[in-house]
């Protein structure tokens, strides 16, 4: 899992033309290392500061060796606009649990979602799945509970990106390890849920090799856009999971096997259905507001390109990250030298 270590948090506003100056500075103090995930705007112009920490021995809330808090925790700190601290919150389980990513709700509140380690205990109301799994947690602005989630299987899955949807539902986005129902040896997992939590839909995305999530953005018809980074070629025999509409857009299809998960009412299959033109390309997918693929699309050339961002735009969509190809593949564009950024605006 990526992290960054949080040293100083550092707001600053552009009160002259001629520059910018410092409004305030604050630092989120701990007594281990940190890992900052995500900063949020909430609905009221304040600051959610997400990530993962260790707390001190004597905020632990452990009754018992059996429940005793072991690792890190979801760590969440709101400010004002001043950069004063409104509230603090921990969410803990008995082992390493990392938060990922933060979405504002339209209520006021936010949906985390991250990776835990953890079985049931403390916070964490759910049994591990099996090994790593995603762990959800809906809170009102305050930061109180208003309930929580375990994904998973048998596999490893890791949370990277969360959505809300214009029906106040959510997408999940995620990582899979090793699935004997996957295509390789990291896929993509996409699950969407309603508003309460309720799992309606799970899907599976790969090719034949290794594929990461690294962003996920809402789109207007209540669908998302999927920036993944890929190292997989194609799937040649995709079985009876995947269906061809024989305009180029593949399909997913609901399929009765699955990931071993009892929950969702829908459980979907897609695998690759073209090759990387080099070591690693930009692999876009587009999914309808029910969670399913309209269209996808590889960029890349003879190098390694990492897709790292996407946004919206008022025509269609920039997407955008490193390359170290020169002009090959579908890249028009060279390379100065050793690593470049690379933007692509699609319509």
């Amino acid at each position: 899992m990526k992290k960054l270590y949080l040293g100083a948090l550092v707001v600053c506003g552009a009160l002259r033309l001629s520059g910018q100056e410092v409004i305030w500075q604050k630092d989120i103090k701990s007594s281990t290392q940190d890992f900052l995930s995500q900063v949020t705007t909430t609905i009221d112009q304040q600051y959610l500061i997400t990530g993962s920490s260790i707390q001190a021995k004597s905020q632990s809330p452990a009754a018992s060796s059996q429940n005793s808090n072991n690792g890190y925790d979801f760590h969440l700190v709101k400010l004002n606009q001043q950069g004063e601290q409104a509230w603090e919150k921990y969410f803990s389980g008995n082992n390493h649990d990392y938060l990922s990513a933060t979405v504002t709700t339209q209520d006021g509140g936010f949906l985390l979602a991250g990776t835990s380690y953890s079985g049931k205990g403390l916070d964490k109301k759910d049994d591990s799945k099996g090994g790593a799994d995603i762990w959800l947690i809906r809170i009102n602005e305050f930061g109180d509970e208003l309930w929580q989630k375990t994904l998973g299987s048998t596999s490893d899955e890791e949370a990277r990106a969360v959505i809300q949807t214009t029906d106040l539902g959510f997408f999940v986005a995620g990582n899979i390890q090793n699935s004997s129902k996957g295509y390789g040896s990291k896929d993509v997992w996409i699950t969407r849920l309603d508003k309460d939590g309720k799992e309606l839909s799970q899907l599976i995305l790969g090719g034949k090799g290794l594929d990461e999530v690294e962003k996920m953005i809402p789109t207007r018809d209540g669908g998302a856009l999927l920036g993944m980074y890929s190292r997989s070629s194609e799937v040649r025999d995709a079985g009876a999971g995947v269906r061809d509409s024989g305009s180029g857009v593949r399909d997913a299809k609901s399929v009765t096997s699955g990931l071993n998960i009892k929950t969702p009412n829908s459980e979907s299959h897609y695998s690759k259905s073209s090759s990387n033109f080099g070591e690693g390309d930009y692999w876009i997918i587009k999914l309808d507001k029910n969670g399913k693929v309209e269209w996808e699309k590889n960029f890349g050339g003879k190098g390694d390109d990492h897709i790292r961002t996407l946004a919206l735009t008022s025509t269609g969509f920039v997407i955008g990250g490193e390359s170290r190809s020169e002009r090959s593949g579908n890249k028009s564009v060279g390379i100065e030298e050793g690593t470049d950024l690379w933007l692509i605006a699609l319509n």
